[in-house]
């Protein structure tokens, strides 16, 4: 006879991050990055400290703190 899978535990929930999303807005709606002014709205500028610039990883748009 075959045994019966009833007593099979359940697996648990696995934990996720919270979205990266929340980092480029703050709770009143404005932006904590600047954004790419060739991609336009939803591409931000990501920040380098040394030599302290801003860089748009889609097209590659340099600007110098």
């Amino acid at each position: 006879m075959r045994k019966s899978k009833m007593g099979k535990s359940k697996q648990k929930a696995k934990s996720t991050k919270p979205s990266k999303k929340y980092q480029f807005y703050k709770a009143d709606g404005t932006k904590t990055r600047k954004e790419c002014p060739k991609c336009g709205k939803g591409v931000f500028l990501g920040e380098h400290k040394n030599p302290n610039r801003l860089v748009c990883g889609k097209c590659s748009y340099l600007e110098h703190i």
